[in-house]
């Protein structure tokens, strides 16, 4: 385990440190396989990737034809992500989740690894936001972290935590195991999609 200085991973420079020393064990290295079926179901749609880190999923959807943007409150993640986006490193902006404004409605929110590197006690707040940056109709989709170790990131939640969380604004519509889980998130994520009431 490295020795970091940072320690609140409500500041920026928590996650800059990791992401300076490559230390980033959440990180998949491309695009899960959910991901892939649900974009080839369903089509282009305008996207957030909050907490994008790496972004690789921007690249891939942007190359589809989404209009998907990417944000992180992190320079370092920035910066990495920018370098992995290429092309459409533009659509990557150094911002925070709870101050972003989108150009045009979402019809997504893509979730990987954001609420789970959230301390518990900032889950409200994430799920409010969700619910205001979706219209009904629109989806939040991607993998949740159950697990209940004190210490974290990743931080888990138990399903009845999530569904209190969530179930005000939004239903969920698919939960499903992913076929493809890395070390860190192996046999404590679900791949689920929740749509906006």
């Amino acid at each position: 385990m490295a020795d970091f200085q940072q320690r609140d991973p409500l500041s920026p420079a928590f996650w800059d440190e990791r992401f300076q020393r490559h230390f980033t064990p959440w990180d998949q290295g491309g695009v899960p396989q959910a991901l892939r079926d649900f974009a080839a179901a369903s089509g282009p749609l305008t996207t957030l990737i909050p907490g994008c880190g790496a972004a690789y999923e921007l690249a891939w959807l942007a190359g589809l034809g989404w209009d998907a943007s990417a944000i992180d409150f992190s320079p370092a993640a920035v910066a990495q992500a920018r370098a992995a986006a290429g092309a459409h490193a533009a659509r990557v902006v150094e911002a925070d989740f709870f101050a972003w404004q989108p150009a045009a409605p979402l019809q997504l929110i893509y979730e990987r690894a954001f609420l789970c590197a959230m301390p518990r006690a900032m889950w409200p707040q994430v799920a409010a936001r969700w619910a205001q940056l979706l219209a009904p109709g629109a989806l939040l989709a991607g993998y949740f972290f159950f697990d209940d170790a004190s210490k974290g990131p990743p931080f888990g939640i138990a399903r009845v935590q999530l569904d209190a969380l969530l179930q005000a604004d939004f239903e969920c519509i698919v939960d499903q195991a992913p076929s493809d889980s890395i070390p860190i998130f192996a046999g404590k994520e679900r791949w689920m999609i929740w749509r906006r009431r």
